[in-house]
């Protein structure tokens, strides 16, 4: 064979493929690369093409699974020579490839494992005119331009991109280095006309410069903010140099470092309480001002200086000064002032500084709160308040922990803080009223604060630190013990503050709140003046109950019109500086035209003035009150019915009455047994929407079924109280004192109670029991003989 001639590669390629699968991005004709084989089918394949002519197929996968097939290939791909072949140490293998030339799949001839497919080969669509010449030229110059600013393209593709004078290969080198997605660059593969193709990679090549222009943007604008920090902080650290070169003041964080050093130094704080503010220190000394954590940390440091840690402070006090400011401050309260003077004659005879808790239970409006800042009055001692009524949450006790953001001390801490003494006077208002929920019980929470044996270590959760507040005068105020948890009852010492009658409600008015009124609204003492008669008109016509808040609101309703009627005549009179001079005097006729018709007439006492009506006493959380009983009889089937919103126990209480009463009317008086068959007995207690229970009405209820049975009435001005046995007996009530206040306002006379309760007697001011008759009783018998005499 003497004519030999050389034929190009690219015209022996085969017709018929086998095929390897891409799946990070398919690969351009032209390229020197090296490629990761790990699929094991895919690595017996190329071992099978190395032995032979070393030709493969190279298409990108368009959906991983399980069982690859041709059908999850893309339909154009590049045929590559396998130049060389590297076993990896994971058993992989990595190959070097020269890729030739494009293909389109015409036919799978076989479709998995390994992938055979019949190829067409495609060749460029070369177009040399003057536009693909220039389209050459804007590709080299725009993607220099992208090169420049992209560090990762090196000097080696930089120098192959200018060295391609092939208008395609250059398209497809650029589109192999873009960064852009696989289904992108598969698409400028798949495209034969050059021009085209060339405007398709130019339209990439401005979205990347556009890219790039924002990457730079956001670079420029990172390192200009982190010159300005580097900046701002060498002129700080200069600024602070110069201060303390000059002896000024240095920075925010350096003057509260030294501040809490100063503060703490004085304080002399000792072994738990002293390592954790010497930590806390160290650790704001390292901290940057802007850092939240620099702001939790001062914070809680500024809590631990502003407390009294050492000032427990001696108690002065003169035991005849104080019993002067409880009597300057308070009329009456006899017994509740003695047992406070006492407490303070031990306190002084002990020069014990001690905590004391006292719980002052009574009615609203009858001086609870303000007795509690009389006693600090007294003591010399500063004084805080703070009510937990309605409160569900104990860290409004025990504070917050300090992880959550916005923490602060519960309100024992924080009441420290105000008054900056360790042995204060602190009032908790409506401890009865406090609630649960998922929060916790704020309940429990108190049992360690009013504990002597506990709270001289108290852990507030925000502090966690041991505080002593076992100096701390305890006043719990508290309008019913029933609410109250019995554990924190038996940490208090409970004084009852009684209701007050008409005579008392007289002197608390003259005294006390007419001239608090008349200064609050404008008034002067000798401009309005008022009779006894209508102070006790207001009293008994507006404001009936236990205490004085709704005298006092009435009493300031009157001013205000006085007020009002001062005003308008002094602009109808001609300018003159002056107040009026006019003077008014209250009496029954003014204070009608002003507060209106009385709400309890003088005709609304509670009285029993037919057959089948009682007049029994009641305990509330409002005080006592007088309760009437009704009964009646209807001719019809036997029964028995009750009204009034009565509790369980005192409809027990009723069925004892009405079995006690049938029994006496037909043993003593001799009712026929027939008689019970044929009626049905109706027995009420008015103000139906009001909850009514307890077995204390028990005599009265009986009381008022024989009254109805015999046809009588009962003794006038009588009112009874006391629980009824099966048998007869009279058994003993609670809240007496309150009850008998009631009677007293309610203008009986006759009061009988059970002769257990004659010990309570001693509780009850004179001046309420001198204008009563009190008839203890021990048996229904002498009820009956007092209430319905023969």
């Amino acid at each position: 064979m003497s004519d030999q001639s050389v034929v190009p590669l690219d015209q022996l390629l085969p017709n018929q493929l086998p095929l390897v699968s891409l799946s990070g991005r398919p690969i351009f004709p032209g390229i020197f690369t090296p490629i990761m084989i790990g699929n094991p089918a895919d690595i017996k394949l190329i071992d099978s093409l190395i032995s032979g002519d070393s030709l493969v197929g190279l298409v990108l996968l368009k959906n991983e699974n399980g069982n690859l097939s041709i059908d999850d290939l893309y339909r154009v791909g590049t045929i590559a020579k396998i130049i060389k072949k590297i076993n990896l140490p994971d058993g992989g293998i990595n190959i070097f490839i020269s890729t030739l030339k494009r293909f389109k799949i015409k036919k799978a001839l076989n479709a998995s494992n390994p992938i055979i497919a019949a190829v067409e080969y495609m060749e460029d669509e070369e177009d040399n005119s003057e536009e693909v010449k220039a389209l050459s030229r804007v590709l080299l110059n725009e993607m220099k331009q992208v090169a420049e600013n992209n560090p990762l393209f090196s000097e080696e593709m930089r120098l192959n991109m200018i060295n391609i004078d092939i208008p395609g290969k250059i398209a497809d080198f650029i589109t192999s280095i873009l960064n852009i997605g696989k289904e992108e660059q598969q698409k400028i593969l798949e495209i034969n006309n050059v021009r085209k193709r060339m405007e398709q990679v130019l339209v990439f090549i401005k979205k990347e410069q556009e890219l790039l222009r924002i990457q730079k943007k956001i670079q420029h604008d990172i390192n200009r903010k982190i010159e300005k920090n580097q900046r701002d902080y060498f002129l700080k650290e200069e600024l602070k140099a110069i201060k303390t070169e000059l002896g000024m003041a240095g920075d925010a964080k350096t003057s509260e470092y030294q501040r809490f050093k100063t503060k703490f130094a004085s304080l002399h704080l000792e072994d738990e309480v002293k390592a954790a503010v010497e930590q806390e220190l160290e650790k704001l000394e390292f901290l940057e001002v802007q850092s939240p954590e620099f702001v939790i940390t001062r914070n809680y440091l500024d809590i631990i200086a502003s407390l009294p840690w050492n000032e427990t402070g001696q108690e002065q006090f003169n035991l005849k000064k104080a019993q002067s400011i409880l009597e300057h401050d308070h009329y009456g309260l006899k017994e509740v002032k003695t047992r406070i003077l006492e407490y303070l004659a031990v306190r002084k005879l002990k020069q014990d500084t001690q905590g004391t808790i006292i719980c002052l239970v009574g009615p609203p409006g009858v001086g609870k709160t303000s007795l509690g800042k009389s006693i600090a009055r007294a003591l010399g001692k500063e004084f805080f308040r703070f009510s937990v009524g309605g409160m569900r949450d104990e860290a409004e006790i025990k504070g917050h922990r300090r992880t959550y953001i916005g923490a602060m001390p519960g309100k024992i801490i924080q009441g420290l803080k105000i008054v900056k003494t360790q042995s204060p006077v602190f009032m908790i208002d409506e401890i009865d009223k406090m609630g649960t929920s998922f929060q916790g019980d704020p309940a429990s929470a108190l049992l360690e604060v009013l504990d002597p044996e506990q709270n001289c270590a108290f852990r507030d959760h925000y502090l966690d630190l041991p505080f002593d507040i076992s100096h701390i005068f305890f006043i719990v105020t508290a309008n019913t013990l029933d609410t109250i948890a019995q554990p924190l009852l038996d940490r208090m010492e409970i004084i009852a503050l009684p209701g007050y009658i008409d005579s008392e409600k007289f002197e608390i008015a003259k005294h006390y709140l007419v001239p608090k009124s008349l200064e609050k609204n404008g008034l002067k003492k000798n401009q309005v003046r008022y009779t006894k008669e209508s102070l006790l008109y207001i009293a008994n016509g507006y404001a009936r109950e236990a205490g004085v808040r709704t005298f006092e609101k009435n009493l300031d309703k009157i001013h205000r019109k006085l007020v009002k009627l001062l005003v308008e005549a002094d602009e109808q009179q001609t300018a003159s500086e002056e107040q009026p001079k006019e003077k008014f005097v209250v009496t029954k006729t003014l204070i009608e035209k002003h507060l209106g018709k009385p709400i309890f007439p003088e005709g609304e006492i509670k009285k029993a003035d037919q057959p089948g009506m009682s007049v029994g006493l009641a305990w509330t959380a409002l005080g006592g009150d007088t309760l009437i009983i009704e009964a009646l009889a209807l001719p019809g089937k036997e029964g028995f019915t009750l009204t009034g919103k009565m509790g369980d126990v005192m409809k027990e209480s009723a069925s004892i009455a009405l079995t006690s009463a049938r029994k006496i009317s037909i043993e003593r008086y001799g009712m026929s047994p027939q008689w019970f068959e044929t009626n049905h007995i109706h027995l009420h207690i008015p103000e139906g929407a009001t909850p009514k229970d307890g077995p204390s009405a028990g005599i009265t209820m009986a009381t008022a079924l024989i009254s109805l049975l015999r046809g009588k009435t009962i003794t006038d001005r009588l009112v009874m109280t006391g629980e009824l046995s099966l048998t007869g007996h009279v058994l003993p009530v609670g809240g007496l004192k309150e009850k008998i206040i009631a009677a007293a306002r309610n203008k009986a006379k006759y009061i009988i109670i059970p002769k257990q309760n004659m010990r309570d007697l001693d509780d009850i001011p004179d001046n309420i029991k001198s204008d009563l008759k009190f008839y203890p009783v021990e048996r229904f018998d002498e009820v009956l003989a007092i209430a319905l005499p023969d």
